[in-house]
């Protein structure tokens, strides 16, 4: 029959005090690194809810990198003003053909795109998650309704969104050119339910930007993505 003492031995070796040196040395470097990440993702995130002060001003740069897209704050699920339209950005691409004729391809639907490859993904890609929506959502912030850009982000904003056109649409068709990209956006209002007696029109809002002719800083950007 097993004494106390035994037994007292036998905890004690299961406990943090029956590990080899090398051992409690491994668990004290994960210990302290669980910790340091725990406290730099809870200054990141207070920093970036807390109203603006010198620190978050000083380091605004890092902190809007460590929090974008993952631990993004989006409030437009949540009521009182919950998203209410889909949302669709839609490209096409002029053409230069070996006589020197020009044609325009059809509009092809970027955000259905990423929207099939993110469908039945357990683990979709940020990329295809965020980054046309959030790229459209900048630049939708930074144009007036006459689509004239707001200083030096406006511009970046264009040049952003022209950049993932031709990235998806690819830089050259059937061995023709792409010369100039084109962007719009279809706003279309989500029908109310059923049961409620609410009206709304349904019927999708075009907003359709200008051509931007591609340039050799955009071609060699869509090779890199």
């Amino acid at each position: 029959m097993e004494t106390d003492e035994a037994r007292e031995r036998a905890d004690g070796a299961a406990g943090p005090e029956g590990l080899s040196l090398p051992a409690r040395v491994v668990v004290a470097v994960g210990v302290a690194v669980v910790t340091l990440a725990v406290a730099v993702h809870l200054t990141m995130m207070f920093l970036h809810v807390a109203p603006p002060n010198t620190v978050s001003k000083r380091h605004a740069a890092e902190i809007d990198d460590y929090v974008y897209p993952e631990f993004e704050q989006n409030w437009k699920f949540f009521a009182p003003n919950p998203l209410q339209q889909n949302v669709a950005v839609q490209a096409r691409a002029e053409l230069t053909g070996p006589d020197g004729r020009t044609t325009v391809t059809p509009w092809a639907d970027l955000s259905a795109r990423d929207g099939a490859d993110i469908l039945h993904n357990p683990v979709p890609s940020h990329t295809r998650q965020n980054e046309l929506r959030r790229a459209w959502d900048f630049y939708a912030g930074t144009h007036d309704a006459q689509e004239r850009p707001s200083g030096l982000r406006g511009r970046l904003a264009e040049q952003y969104v022209r950049r993932i056109a031709l990235s998806r649409l690819g830089a050259s068709q059937d061995g023709r050119p792409v010369e100039r990209v084109q962007v719009r956006s279809v706003i279309t209002p989500i029908a109310p339910p059923p049961w409620s007696d609410e009206k709304a029109d349904t019927k999708p809002v075009y907003r359709v930007l200008g051509w931007w002719p591609v340039t050799t800083a955009d071609l060699a950007e869509a090779r890199n993505r």
